[in-house]
């Protein structure tokens, strides 16, 4: 299923303002995000915008507020729903450091129909100002912290937006509604995603492609894989393309950057940040010890057939 990317009349807005991008990317399935950072006075409208926006405020905001309600301020933490179609104005008075997440009404609608059997048109997204959401101020505090040059990084960034879509859904769409879950995929089921994942590592991946060879929602996808693996689908993708990088570092001298590729990292440095924190080794150092462990058993086979 191919879903555009949205465009963003509000990040078109910040980025004609004095705000400064620290970051920003494509996350797939139709999802965008960036990292903003504004130190300066300023007005900034919002009108009308075609996509939806969750932002979350990750360090002060407490003297921004809409213009017509000066009495609420921002904090870290608050989160605040800005629906397609909305209006706004803002005062920024001082310093604020915020991660945005962009996507389309066709995006939640699609999603709807799939994780609920619910008509894209029965939405209602309200604006929602400074709300305090423990779980969805989490969710969106972790899609900042990764590392969205990685593709590994961006992999896990696209189902936290999932799962941010989802409680959307679920929780602010004007008629809650409880997504069940019946366990664990089929065997069948759980053979065909995990044998698609091998023959993909290299290649870019993401829930919503992994949702749809079994035609389930991203929701229901993420619940019932790590009810069968015991891991969520990023983590294991993760730990699998390292092992095929360790099964390569043993088998050869491939360039570290031709390893990377292979294995669906976007640089050799992401391969090494990976593969140290899941090893406390480098590649290289892997690659020597394994070389030097082949030697000493071909060293060993030999000397027993001498004797």
């Amino acid at each position: 299923m191919h879903i555009p990317s949205p465009t963003s009349p509000v990040y078109e807005v910040l980025s004609r303002s004095h705000a400064d991008l620290e970051r920003a990317a494509e996350l797939g399935d139709g999802m965008r995000s960036a990292l903003w950072l504004r130190e300066q006075l300023e007005d900034t409208i919002y009108d009308r915008p075609g996509h939806h926006t969750l932002s979350l405020y990750l360090e002060d905001g407490f003297d921004v507020h809409l213009y017509d309600e000066p009495e609420r301020r921002g904090a870290p933490g608050k989160l605040c729903l800005l629906p397609a179609g909305h209006a706004s104005r803002w005062r920024i008075k001082g310093r604020i450091r915020f991660v945005h997440v962009y996507f389309t009404p066709e995006t939640l609608g699609q999603l709807a129909v799939r994780m609920l059997d619910r008509e894209p048109r029965t939405l209602e997204l309200h604006q929602r100002v400074y709300v305090d959401d423990p779980q969805l101020a989490a969710l969106a505090g972790r899609l900042a912290m990764q590392d969205w040059s990685d593709a590994n990084g961006r992999l896990e960034a696209n189902a936290l937006g999932h799962e941010i879509m989802a409680r959307l859904l679920l929780d602010y769409s004007g008629r809650p509604t409880q997504a069940k879950v019946r366990g664990g995929l089929a065997p069948a089921q759980r053979r065909r995603v995990l044998e698609l994942i091998e023959a993909r590592l290299a290649e870019p991946l993401s829930v919503s492609m992994l949702a749809d060879e079994l035609a389930l929602s991203e929701y229901h996808f993420a619940r019932m894989f790590r009810a069968s693996v015991g891991e969520a689908p990023h983590r294991w993708i993760l730990r699998r393309r390292l092992a095929r990088a360790r099964e390569l570092l043993a088998a050869g001298q491939w360039p570290l950057e031709r390893i990377a590729a292979a294995c669906g990292f976007s640089h050799a440095s992401h391969l090494t940040r990976h593969f140290r924190a899941a090893a406390t080794a480098t590649p290289n150092a892997y690659r020597q010890w394994a070389q030097a462990r082949q030697d000493l058993d071909a060293t060993i086979c030999r000397t027993s057939a001498v004797r």
